[in-house]
């Protein structure tokens, strides 16, 4: 990768053991730990920094913010630790990871609120190591192992959950924790605590802190793009940011979608770019797959195969990633009914949802694929009975930051967020801010109730903003309402002659056709050609991740061949 943090609990004789100085840009030592970063940006405000005096060193690796007009967030937080301890790091906005050694007090390496930067580590055996990139951390453990449970769960559902990798010794921090040389710890920034309504404007204070965190990130080197959809969330990006020259859409030129986003970006004085979804868009090779850190999809990083053309036009890249997750609802349950096989929702939250179901729901989860895919394999559990419990232990173990049921199912969802990989990738080959970690507007999400986190109230916040956000309305959102958008939805569905709504993304089962990716990314595994590409990418991430790094080759699981069953 372009970017990197690693780093050993221990001296520099300690950590040149595993890693060459010369791999980095630069490498502190304090009193306890070793630490290294690799970043072109590093020192550029807002961005990676480093400082070390008498009293110990840190290290920023991301994005972060730190009130006043220090330029450096690693020097702040440094003299600010001094006086305020651990509360320092609620006053660091961003998306990042922040180490911290000082004579005298526990050294740390800890996450941002919502773990938008991973962190992996490994201790067995021998020295605490820790790292972003989890095949350089998982090269340091000299036999590695499969973890089964974490496979298991990522080809049934596309993720691994909590703290798993795909390697038995390979772990990572959890949501809003800190890693020390005893331990992981919980932190206490992340947790829903109810504004009070008669002092909180749920629509006022979310218009004006977008346009905080919009002006904060509004100052970056070069060139600027945005990947731009025809929905919501990036528009307010574009229409807040006045120099983002370039929009990027991958689709074809004809798709609603594609046309969609072309108007925006028309509109906002911003050329446009349809990249055509051929074999780039889905190809699962070593360089795109490697931003799925042994964990997550690699289909996420849709643009990935068009990275050579975004390079070289732009040095900075906006997104509009998880705004819908933190402003709008996404993992909440909506009450709703089931009209002739179409979910149609009501305007109100499930006041009892069932958890497992939800989540199954959001994720990439598909019983009868499970099932074909244990059937063609030797994979031998259930895959219903293991899905659920698997959900159900993750939903509890983030049960005690909510206050209620809807904020206990978004913080789970935030804990393992599926498309975070998107993010990975533009990070490591941009600066790529991240709108949605914004400290002052994951503070608005935990202060607002799950009621009015949803698409009305941020689109009423953004017409504060922009009163003409919505002259061109998403080609599958004609209307102001949910339900009036489900009930057309239906009515194209169902009535001959009338053109149905376009799915925003090219089809994947064409495409795997069109490009042979049967034989190319899955030539041995013929026993599975027939499942869905969706699961069949997922076997193909999770060889090509392990064969990256030759410690565990692919084909050393043995269960992804045809019967017989091995495993119980």
């Amino acid at each position: 990768m372009n970017k990197e943090l690693f780093g050993v609990f221990g001296g520099s004789e300690t950590f040149e053991r595993f890693r060459s100085r010369d791999e980095f840009d630069e490498v502190l030592s304090g009193p306890s730990l070793t630490v290294a970063i690799r970043d072109p940006g590093l020192d550029y405000p807002g961005w990676s920094a480093t400082y070390a005096d008498e009293t110990g060193c840190c290290v920023i690796w991301g994005e972060a913010y730190v009130p006043g007009d220090e330029q450096n967030a690693a020097r702040w937080l440094l003299d600010r630790y001094d006086a305020n301890g651990l509360d320092a790091l609620d006053a660091l906005n961003g998306s990042y990871l922040a180490v911290l050694d000082i004579d005298g007090e526990t050294p740390f390496v800890a996450t941002d609120l919502v773990r938008s930067r991973e962190c992996f580590y490994t201790d067995d055996p021998g020295p605490l190591v820790f790292g972003t990139d989890a095949a350089e951390v998982g090269r340091t453990i000299p036999g590695p192992s499969l973890d089964r449970n974490g496979i298991l769960e990522f080809l049934h559902m596309g993720l691994a959950l909590g703290e798993k990798t795909w390697i038995d010794e390979l772990s990572r921090l959890p949501i809003d924790s800190r890693l020390t040389p005893h331990g992981v710890d919980s932190l206490s920034r992340f947790v829903y605590r109810p504004a009070d309504p008669d002092a909180f404007d749920y629509v006022d204070e979310l218009a004006s802190r977008l346009e905080r965190a919009l002006r904060r990130r509004s100052s970056n080197p070069g060139p600027k793009g945005l990947l731009l959809s025809a929905g919501y969330d990036s528009r307010i990006v574009l229409s807040q940011v006045d120099d983002i020259d370039h929009c990027y859409t991958v689709g074809s030129p004809e798709a609603q979608e594609v046309q969609g986003a072309k108007r925006v970006a028309n509109q906002y004085g911003a050329t446009h770019t349809a990249f055509q979804p051929d074999e780039r868009y889905l190809l699962a090779d070593e360089f795109k797959v490697q931003y799925s850190q042994g964990i997550k999809e690699s289909l996420h990083i849709h643009h990935a195969g068009y990275t050579d053309e975004l390079t070289d036009e732009v040095e900075t890249m906006y997104h509009g990633l998880l705004c819908d997750t933190f402003f709008r609802g996404h993992f909440t349950a909506q009450d709703g009914v089931d009209v002739l096989g179409t979910w149609v929702p009501f305007q109100r939250l499930d006041p009892d949802p069932d958890p497992v179901a939800v989540f199954l729901d959001k994720y990439g989860y598909s019983r009868e694929q499970s099932i074909e895919l244990t059937e063609r394999t030797g994979i031998d559990n259930d895959p219903e009975r293991f899905v659920e419990e698997a959900v159900a232990a993750e939903f509890a173990a983030n049960r005690s930051r909510a206050d209620c049921i809807q904020n206990a199912l978004t913080c789970c969802g935030i804990a393992n967020q599926p498309s975070v990989p998107f993010h990975n990738h533009l990070a490591d080959q941009f600066f790529a801010p991240f709108l949605a970690t914004d400290r002052e507007l994951l503070e608005w999400h935990l202060r607002t109730p799950p009621r009015l986190r949803t698409t009305e109230t941020f689109l009423q916040a953004c017409k504060q903003l922009d009163d003409d956000i919505l002259r061109h309305r998403p080609p599958d959102r004609p209307h102001d309402g949910m339900l009036l958008n489900e009930v057309e939805g239906f009515v194209r569905r169902k009535t001959p002659l009338l053109t149905s709504f376009e799915p925003p993304w090219p089809d994947r089962r064409t495409l795997f056709e069109q490009h042979g990716f049967n034989d190319r990314l899955l030539g041995d595994y013929e026993n599975i050609h027939p499942i869905a590409p969706r699961h069949k990418l997922r076997v193909a991430d999770l060889q090509t991740w392990l064969d990256s790094w030759d410690a565990v080759a692919s084909d050393t699981i043995p269960w992804l061949q045809s019967p017989p069953r091995i495993m119980s």
